[in-house]
């Protein structure tokens, strides 16, 4: 479905691994006071004097979390950072660097990673982090991609997935199901082109649900709306399998239960069609469909006026005693058990 930009092949033996580690990272300056010392030794050196340090690790597999057929190269790297940094947020914390490594086979020619690295580079200048490290070695079958983010955040600023309790209000940010739904776009279309190769698909109606799919944004912006609003959340985590599995995380290790009002979830326009159009129950597609990398917490009550009329911010429930259980209040106001219906890499 894409067009092949990089006509020149540069095949990766021609380099070796030290040569292309030294080639694709040469444009990577460190930023950060925190880091002292990035690639070119044998291991990084970061020193955040007297705050705590939080580490995240991702793993993005050809076939299983992503298809080149329609995942340009680019989005693939700037994606690849956003689901880590979404880790660092999730704990109310600053992401200073990241690790990249990667495996890949020999179809790959040397333009390809410099495709990838380039989406990298733009995640670090715009999330203010520094490339410190990775590595590189050779894969018999696609490529594989594994990320370590690293942020930090004073002791009493960390926010965890437990710490919630009964009549906290749930909140999250931005709106849902959009990444799904891009992603059933892009396979449908994957699917039409296999048929007629001549034919090229017109993505403009689904542009923003198709931009949540390959270039997500990790919430930088809402950590730092909540420290200017002056809310400390009770428990955080962010959305990456889907608002059902994240709310059993946050009722598990809280040890709470939970009514979430359906009619509260927010659904941009865009998703509300799409499900039309695909047939798809659009709570549904909310509630299991992950990828949104949005950020779901907990606060106090008395922290509800402070968040109160914010376009960015959603109550959709509250948090109840654990005896209660962890329930879907429909618009019908019926109450439905909420089990976990989110993305499983172990099923695919």
């Amino acid at each position: 479905m894409l067009e092949d930009k990089n006509p020149q092949r540069t095949a990766l033996e021609n380099l070796g691994e030290f040569g292309l580690i030294d080639h694709l990272t040469k444009g990577f300056e460190l930023k950060r006071s925190s880091s002292l010392v990035g690639i070119g030794d044998d291991a990084a050196v970061m020193d955040f004097k007297d705050e705590k340090t939080v580490v995240s690790t991702d793993m993005l597999v050809e076939g299983v979390h992503f298809d080149l057929s329609y995942m340009p190269l680019k989005h693939l790297g700037y994606k690849s950072v956003m689901v880590n940094l979404s880790d660092i947020y999730a704990m109310n914390a600053v992401a200073t660097q990241i690790t990249v490594s990667m495996a890949v086979s020999n179809r790959f020619p040397l333009e390809a990673l410099e495709e990838f690295y380039d989406g990298v580079a733009l995640a670090c200048k715009l999330y203010n982090v520094d490339l410190v490290g990775g590595d590189t070695t050779s894969s018999n079958k696609g490529m594989i991609i594994s990320v370590t983010a690293i942020g930090s955040a004073q002791e009493g600023e960390i926010v965890y997935r437990k710490g919630s309790k009964p009549n906290d209000l749930l909140v999250v940010t931005g709106d849902l199901g959009g990444a799904y739904l891009g992603l059933q776009v892009l396979e449908r279309e994957k699917e039409v082109f296999k048929v007629n190769p001549n034919n090229q698909p017109d993505l403009s109606p689904y542009s923003y649900i198709v931009e949540r799919q390959l270039k997500p944004e990790a919430r930088k912006d809402m950590v730092e709306l909540l420290k200017k609003l002056e809310v400390k959340p009770t428990s955080m985590i962010d959305i990456s399998d889907g608002l059902s599995s994240e709310i059993l995380h946050l009722c598990k290790n809280s040890g709470v239960g939970c009514n979430l009002f359906e009619n509260k979830i927010p659904l941009d326009p865009t998703v509300i069609s799409t499900c039309e159009e695909f047939k798809m129950d659009s709570t549904m597609v909310a509630l299991s469909g992950g990828e949104d990398y949005e950020l779901l917490f907990t606060i106090d009550q008395g922290d509800f006026p402070k968040i109160k009329g914010n376009p960015n911010l959603t109550v959709i429930g509250h948090m109840t005693e654990k005896s209660e259980g962890v329930h879907l209040i429909t618009r019908a106001e019926t109450k439905i058990p909420i089990t976990a219906q989110g993305w499983n890499s172990f099923n695919t």
